[in-house]
């Protein structure tokens, strides 16, 4: 008998069968199509907005799905994780990153020109800040907006932008004023500016996912597409962080029980020295401590998803659950492929693939290092 969810209505349990539903149908089978491509189709938006999941947690106003809290987000990322690919979860919902802090503080114009079409499937949206020079060091960013008349002229260059490549509407931090987090500001540059140039990353994992570099030269951005008020763009971009890493733990959370459920079937079915591989007292022992690893981290996500939701800030408890979350995920993908020896690594294999892409959530939304640095100022040590 499955125990009840603490914090789960029947409401949530319907949604995680809608979206199950969905990856079933129109992820799963075409996960290859779409690593060997590079790139999501662009029609994939449009379908997701149809089946009413890509608009989950926006305004209504602007198209969006209100809902009550984060579980819906944590539900529909891990239903998204079964499909098996980081990629497709990081270029599918790069509006999740992207079109938050134009909610938080763009007027309503902005709302409806750069949130209403992202959340219909029509357009795209992007998150650009990362830069050459730097990753987790917002206030000290580089790429410069300079007013003139109606228009600022941007030049500068990001870099490790998620569906860079495809992006319609590119929510950009650059420097407006003088140095540190006061003199940033926040503009939506359209991808047909002029100036506006991009160039494809290949990664070693998250593969379908498109990721550029953006090269700013003179390109001429409307101050009517500044989000917020010129030099405090640095909070606009630090609102997003707790539910980007809440967002990330989720992934990891479900990565780790799909390689679970792979390896627990494996095990099941692979005999070795004619008995099936689950009756070796070392593979049950690897299976346990999954399973072990796996509680812990889901117990830890629901109860700061729920403080999250009722507005608490727990920002230390945060970034050492990204931390625990993302680890805990490189431990379990390690032992899945240990398990499925050459079987997994072979290109196709889904604990092949979760393998590749255990790295990079150590390292977006805040490397493993600075989180751990944040957690320790927010303590007090």
């Amino acid at each position: 008998m499955t125990a009840k969810h603490p914090f789960h209505t029947a409401e949530h349990s319907a949604f995680r069968d809608q979206a199950r539903r969905f990856v079933a149908q129109e992820l799963t089978p075409h996960v290859e199509q779409w690593e060997a491509a590079g790139e999501l189709p662009r029609a994939l938006h449009k379908k997701t907005a149809d089946a009413g999941l890509l608009q989950i947690g926006f305004p209504e106003a602007y198209g969006g799905v209100e809902v009550p809290d984060l579980f819906y987000m944590v539900i529909l990322t891990e239903e998204l994780a079964r499909a098996g690919s980081g990629g497709l979860i990081a270029s599918l919902m790069s509006h999740g990153i992207g079109t938050p802090p134009i909610v938080a503080v763009g007027t309503h114009e902005q709302k409806q020109r750069f949130v209403a079409p992202v959340l219909a499937g029509d357009k795209i949206a992007a998150l650009a800040i990362t830069e050459p020079s730097g990753g987790s060091d917002v206030a000290n960013l580089k790429t410069r907006a300079e007013r003139d008349g109606d228009h600022y002229i941007v030049n500068g260059s990001k870099t490790f932008i998620t569906s860079g490549m495809r992006a319609d509407f590119i929510t950009t931090a650059v420097r407006t004023g003088g140095p540190g987090m006061g003199g940033v500001s926040l503009l939506v540059i359209e991808s047909d500016t002029p100036g506006l140039s991009r160039s494809p990353l290949q990664k070693m994992g998250w593969r379908c996912s498109d990721t550029a570099t953006l090269y700013f030269d003179d390109c001429r951005v409307p101050v009517a597409n500044r989000i917020g008020a010129e030099n405090a763009g640095f909070m606009a971009i630090m609102l997003n962080f707790n539910q980007e890493r809440l967002a990330l733990a989720a992934q990891a959370s479900g990565f780790a029980q799909v390689c679970y459920e792979a390896c627990l079937a494996y095990a099941r079915e692979r005999e070795t020295f004619g008995k099936p591989l689950i009756r070796s007292q070392v593979i049950r022992h690897k299976l346990t401590d999954m399973k072990m690893r796996i509680d812990a981290v889901r117990a830890q996500l629901d109860w700061l998803t729920w403080q999250v939701s009722n507005k608490q800030m727990p920002i230390a408890e945060v970034c050492l659950l990204k931390n625990f979350a993302t680890e805990s995920l490189e431990w379990i993908a390690n032992e899945s492929m240990q398990i499925f020896g050459g079987a997994g690594y072979l290109q196709g294999s889904v604990v092949e693939r979760i393998y590749r892409e255990t790295k990079v959530l150590t390292i977006g939304g805040g490397s493993r290092e600075i989180m751990k640095d944040l957690a320790a100022r927010q303590l007090g040590y």
